[in-house]
């Protein structure tokens, strides 16, 4: 065997330290909670597991404490954090900064399946796709008039293009009719040539606040629609089968104003061409400086203190739970160990003696316990005391017969 290159188990825990820490930083990780265990000192210990494996977790106090439900054995979590060598067991854990329930996996089970069906269809091609028109003279909004979304298209439009008229198709946005709804007024828009290009969408919500959107009258309507549709649903990492069958999505109802009137402000393209050369320049620079600063800002310096803190808290824990249990062993010990003394001085007391049937004499003249039949002389006064009672007597001789 070569041994020239052996190492210590603390230097290859080091290695394996070094090569996890430095590469699973900032990890998204889901799976079902389990061990789920709170300590006493605030921090929350736990394990997520898939069909195939496990993998230990921590989360401290200071992120614990601003938890907005309670974790409990059997949820699907998601988690973010880093991974962390714990070097006294050997092991490694996800020191976890965030962590939100993620109950979704059926719903987005049900949208993706949905999805490869529609474009089976072809209802989401790029061919089908119509161009935006450049200056819209008329916009048609699809959304609950009452919502923010309408007010911000409202207000974009009125600052960058005050010359576009705008009609609002009102439909519920969330609920058993919004869907129907909506698709309706697409279809009515179409009917009646009432814009140029329509903007169909709403503000942000779950999921579930988003599923009419997805619903197939919904996209078959948007797909359908000879007006360019422009999808504007939630916000930038909102999504819904709408946006695949518009003729362009937008992250956000804002975001779509601006896209159907971006171009009415040609004449100071020149302005925005130097002025994107400046930012663009700014920019380098400032991301020079980030890069330079980047190992001086909070979020690594309190992570290289993690580092430090986290294998200590550990092992405080650890050490507090090992002397609670050793403290709990002594008792329990010296409690039988009391317990048999108690005993033993029981069954060698005077009362325990007595009950075999014996008993003590005394002599009433000086008041001592008879031990030899020596003690007592010819008329001496004795009390004789059996377990109970007291017997008087007096003596009328001895023998020294043993």
């Amino acid at each position: 065997m070569d041994t020239s290159g052996k190492l210590t188990i603390s230097e290859l825990t080091e290695r394996i330290k070094a090569s996890l820490e430095g590469n699973f930083a900032n990890l998204v990780v889901e799976g079902e909670l389990s061990n789920c265990r709170p300590s006493s000192t605030g921090h929350l210990y736990f394990t997520l597991k898939d069909e195939g494996a496990s993998l230990a977790g921590v989360m401290f106090k200071n992120k614990y404490r601003y938890l907005s439900f309670e974790p409990k054995d059997g949820m699907l979590l998601r988690v973010k954090g880093s991974v962390s060598v714990y070097n006294q067991r050997g092991t490694y854990q996800i020191i976890c900064e965030e962590m939100e329930q993620a109950g979704e996996g059926d719903i987005l089970a049900m949208l993706e399946k949905r999805k490869r069906k529609l474009a089976a269809e072809g209802l989401f091609d790029e061919g089908r796709k119509k161009p935006i028109p450049r200056f819209p003279e008329v916009v048609a909004v699809v959304s609950s008039p009452t919502g923010a979304a309408v007010r911000d298209i409202l207000n974009i439009l009125e600052r960058r293009a005050a010359g576009i008229r705008v009609i609002i198709l009102p439909a519920p946005v969330q609920g058993a009719e919004a869907a129907r709804l909506i698709a309706r007024r697409v279809i009515q828009a179409n009917q009646w040539k009432l814009a140029d290009v329509l903007i169909v969408g709403r503000g942000g919500g779950s999921l579930e606040d988003l599923l009419p959107f997805s619903e197939e009258e919904v996209v078959r309507a948007v797909a359908g629609s000879a007006i360019p549709v422009v999808s504007a649903v939630g916000h930038e990492i909102d999504w819904s089968l709408t946006d695949f069958a518009a003729d362009l999505r937008a992250p956000t109802p804002s975001a779509a104003a601006e896209l159907v009137s971006e171009n009415r402000d040609s004449t100071l393209q020149g302005i925005r061409d130097l002025e994107s050369d400046i930012y663009a320049a700014m920019k380098s620079k400032i991301e020079r400086v980030r890069l330079l600063a980047k190992p001086f800002g909070p979020g690594d310096l309190e992570m290289r203190f993690r580092g430090i803190l986290q294998p200590r808290l550990v092992r405080f824990d650890d050490a507090r739970e090992e002397l609670l249990r050793a403290f709990k062993e002594r008792t329990a010990d010296i409690r039988r160990r009391l317990d048999l003394i108690i005993g033993t001085l029981k069954a060698a007391g005077p009362l325990s003696v007595l009950e075999r049937g014996f008993s003590v004499v005394v002599n009433v003249k000086t008041g001592a316990v008879l031990r030899r039949a020596a003690d007592v002389k010819a008329g001496d006064k004795l009390t004789i005391r059996p377990l109970e009672g007291i017997v008087y007597a007096r003596a009328e001789g001895y023998d020294k017969q043993e």
